[in-house]
């Protein structure tokens, strides 16, 4: 017999904010945490714009021997899964902690440690590199320092599939969490790669915004590349009841499918497969869901293929759903944007609430649906969906409810 899934933790690191409230509070209330960068040079970029995580010291949450091994997206996910699991109450004694997976979506790992030593190789002929490079900037290194900063000794391991790593981590933790392999998962998001060299490669695939995220409207120019982190605490209902957890919601279903066409286009039936996939997993009708969170990137093709991708998955109900882009806030978080997006889906229906699709211009013809724009909108939600679909036709969407 399956295990229903629960929410019971949440943490985030995001350019809106530092933890989980502040983060929902400014999304809420249309806080764009889009800006010139600070934290690179910006003299020889194109787009200068991006969404950083502000004010960031690690040393406000960590102590300097343990930061120093950390590369700044892994710091990020330890941060944000101290949150989520402080948020959830949970104790890892009596054998818990070899029963909790740790399972992060991430894009490209360490792109500071990177950059950092590539200048230091090829412009200052340094001899040798720091002994921790390669940990530093490993891709595996945000599930790594999760389980070893909260002493989680299950499956531990990070899923990386471009813009779509996030939400494939929490929707394989949901599954084993599902069949019983674990009781409970410590799953999300991490990325932080705005780095020089990776925004001149950014830049080289011409999808970048030079001003702002406009998700489905006219006038968009592209995407701004965004950082952050964002973690939850998945459990089985049973484990969640018997310790009396505060539940937060609960994830219904999972959805996954290849486009199998072009590395960089999008495709409707693609994601329409992976929409139906999710609906059909939770045992959800199109006429279930009253909100999108959208993959919403701010790009021309992928907003018109993500409206005709709804269209086909829900039918007439599609003019009735409420859809909104996160990334007209907090720009793409590549491999965490579907972790903070979802957490943001779970907090629409918890507070009645669906965030904005900011620097909304006007409609696009070809974007037909209701993007909720520029302003949040109190409504009901008792089940949702949060896309994501990857460069190299990589597509995931997960299905949440209310919990009763």
């Amino acid at each position: 017999m399956p295990h229903r899934v629960v929410v019971t933790g949440w943490g985030v690191l995001s350019s809106i904010g530092h933890t989980a409230e502040t983060y929902w509070s400014n999304l809420s209330r249309g806080v764009c945490g889009i800006a010139p960068a600070a934290t690179i040079p910006t003299d020889q970029l194109t787009q200068k714009v991006v969404a950083e995580v502000k004010d960031y010291d690690p040393l406000k949450f960590f102590e300097e021997r343990e930061a120093s091994p950390m590369d700044r997206v892994a710091q990020f996910g330890v941060i944000a899964a101290r949150e989520a699991i402080a948020h959830s109450g949970l104790t890892f004694d009596d054998g818990l902690s070899e029963q909790t997976a740790t399972i992060i979506g991430c894009g490209v790992g360490g792109q500071s440690t990177q950059d950092e030593n590539y200048k230091r190789l090829y412009r200052d002929n340094a001899k040798r590199l720091h002994p921790l490079t390669i940990p530093r900037l490993m891709v595996n290194a945000p599930a790594s320092q999760i389980s070893m900063s909260c002493g989680l000794r299950g499956p531990a391991f990070v899923v990386a599939s471009a813009c779509a790593s996030a939400t494939h981590a929490i929707g394989l933790a949901f599954q084993m969490v599902r069949g019983g392999q674990v009781p409970v998962a410590v799953t999300g998001g991490a990325e932080a790669c705005i780095a020089f060299g990776t925004m001149k490669g950014w830049e080289a695939l011409r999808v970048l915004a030079p001003d702002t995220c406009r998700p489905f409207s006219r006038d968009r120019k592209g995407l701004v590349i965004g950082e952050g982190a964002a973690v939850m605490v998945i459990e089985s209902l049973d484990h969640a009841k018997n310790r009396s957890a505060n539940i937060l919601g609960e994830i219904a279903g999972f959805g996954m499918s290849a486009d199998a066409g072009d590395l960089l286009s999008p495709d409707a039936g693609g994601m329409c497969r992976a929409i139906d996939g999710a609906l059909k997993d939770g045992g959800l009708g199109a006429s279930d869901i009253q909100y999108v969170n959208a993959h919403g990137t701010g790009t021309a093709a992928n907003d018109e293929t993500e409206t005709e991708a709804l269209k086909r998955a829900f039918g007439a109900h599609a003019k009735k759903l409420a859809i909104s882009s996160n990334k007209s806030m907090i720009g793409h978080a590549l491999g965490a944007a579907g972790a903070l997006e979802l957490v943001a889906t779970l907090m629409s229906i918890r507070e009645g609430l669906v965030p904005p699709t900011v620097n909304y211009l006007g409609p696009d013809p070809a974007c037909d649906l209701d993007c909720v724009p520029n302003e949040a909108r109190a409504m009901r939600v008792d089940a949702a969906l949060s896309n994501s679909f990857a460069f190299g036709g990589l597509n995931a969407v997960l299905a949440v409810r209310r919990f009763a």
